[in-house]
Parts: C-alpha cells; structure tokens; sequence
C-alpha cells in the first residue's frame, strides 16, 4: 500500500486519538472571547476556512480566515493562530513575523523543532497526525476533528463515520469521470475547497469547489455528462437537479462530513490510479513551499 493510501486509511485511528485532547485544543483554538485570525497556506487554508466558520459558530467570537500570503496586519487580533503541518512553510512564518506586538501567536503543526516555534507563544502538536506523503489527508482532517471537540460539538459518530466511509463503494467509476466539482455550505465549504484540490494534487484532475448556492451563478455551465457534483454536509437537494439538469451525476451521503472528505480522498486516489499516476509523487509539489 503506497504511504497516501495508508494515512488515508488511518484517519479513524488517529480520530479516536485526537478526541482525547479537547480540553487542551480549547484553550488553544477555542479561546473564548478572543478575536481571531487563522491562517495557513494550500490545505492549511482550507482547514482555517472551516475552523474560522466553527469556531464563530460556536459563539467563541469573531474569527476570520486568510491565506497566509496574504495577511497584511491592518486588523486587530487578540490571537492569531498559524496552521502548519511541517512548521516550515515560508508565507506562514513571514505573517508570524508580522503579527503585531502583544498579539497572541499560536501554532497548531504535525512536528517539533522547527522554525515555527521561536515564533509563537503556544502550540497544539499533532505530531500523531503527521504524514510522510506530500498530499495531505489525516493531518486536516485530525486538526478538524480536534478542534470541533474542543468546540463542544457531539463527535460520537465520527469514528464509526470514517470506518464506513473507508468501506463504502466509490460513488463513481474514476474512468468515466473527467470532471469534478465539490459544493459546501458553512463550515463545509472549506471541505469542498480541500476535496477538489486533493483531486488536483493526486490526479492533476479538473476539480472545482464553489459554496454551494453558487453553482447556479454560472459555474454550472461547464457541467456535463462526465462531470461528478459532490456535496458536502447540508447542501440543498435542489442542486442535484441541477446537476442532473446539465447531464452530470450528483452525490451525497449522510456520514459526517469528515467522513465524506475521506470517501472523496480515497476517490483521488482511485482517479489517479486510472490515470497512471502516482499520488505518493505528485507533479511539482514538496511536503512544505520553502522560499529562497
């Protein structure tokens, strides 16, 4: 089994895990009543999206999400939490460099003794989430599930979610997809964000990822009878006769949305695979984006 396809397969595991460190993920990420930025880059980006929602959600406070190539300190933060699987990735340390004296600086990473520490005041380490591949999979999803316990959210079902979802037959045969696109609503448009992107990191695919009432505005016309519309959480059923509308196949499934990311990563690889490709090496990237 190649090193993607592992970690994919491990994510139950290191679920049951992540779920026993809600307390210290709480006075991490939750921070009752901080305003807060989260900030990341590829993957972590979409985690942030997702934990920016949650947490708000929650009635934490206000937090925003941004990619961190992007962060310019003209807003004021009481906290601003970094998410780094490797701790190294160039654009996330020059925004912790940036942050404004007297913000709290947190990172939330996969490892130890990188540069990511001499830069922040406090970190969550999911060292147990790490990965050997370059494609993301169980570190996202553990940093999710992790803080939407620390949140206070009822993840009972997850475990058994994932488990499911490992088994469960692909929604569709990769050989008679050309074209993906990935819907979310909430928190859950970060998921569709990171799905599609795993479809273009695995399988140099053409995926796609709108919130969802915004496929109607125009993206649904390049849809077609190879096209695949995945929902993710609590996207309306109307859309998948819009789906249907335009010849392509929607899907849904009532798992967890963590659940259903794993299902749509397990579908990245089997597209790959169709394709001759080898997710382990995928084209042009590196575990961390380091700049000269």
């Amino acid at each position: 089994m190649d090193a993607t396809a592992h970690e994919i397969s491990s994510q139950p595991d290191v679920w049951e895990r992540a779920l026993t460190l809600a307390d210290d993920a709480h006075a991490v990420v939750a921070a009752p009543g901080d305003r807060t930025l989260i900030l990341g880059c590829g993957t972590s980006w979409f985690v942030a999206q997702s934990l920016a929602e949650l947490r708000e959600a929650a009635g934490f406070g206000e937090t925003d999400a941004l990619c961190a190539s992007e962060y310019v300190p003209r807003r004021r933060y009481d906290r601003v939490v970094a998410i780094t699987r490797s701790g190294t990735s160039t654009e996330v340390l020059d925004a912790l460099r940036a942050v404004p004296s007297g913000t709290r600086r947190v990172a939330v990473t996969a490892v130890t003794g990188e540069a990511v520490d001499d830069l922040v005041d406090e970190r969550l380490v999911l060292n147990f989430a790490d990965e050997t591949s370059v494609v993301q999979t169980r570190f996202p999803t553990t940093v999710l599930a992790t803080a939407r316990a620390a949140f206070g959210a009822d993840l009972t079902h997850l475990v058994a979610d994932g488990r499911a979802a490992l088994a469960a037959p692909l929604p569709a045969d990769p050989a008679a997809v050309d074209h993906l696109v990935f819907l979310g609503t909430g928190w859950t448009v970060g998921l569709a964000h990171e799905a599609a992107l795993k479809a273009r990191e695995a399988a140099q695919a053409w995926s796609e990822s709108y919130p969802a009432r915004d496929y109607r505005h125009g993206p649904v016309a390049v849809a077609g009878a190879r096209s695949l519309v995945w929902s993710f959480g609590a996207v309306p059923e109307s859309l998948d006769d819009v789906a249907r509308s335009a010849g392509a196949t929607p899907y849904r499934d009532t798992r967890d949305p963590l659940a259903q990311l794993v299902l749509a990563q397990r579908f990245a690889v089997a597209l790959a695979a169709h394709r001759g490709l080898d997710p382990d090496r995928p084209r042009l990237l590196t575990r961390s984006v380091v700049l000269a």
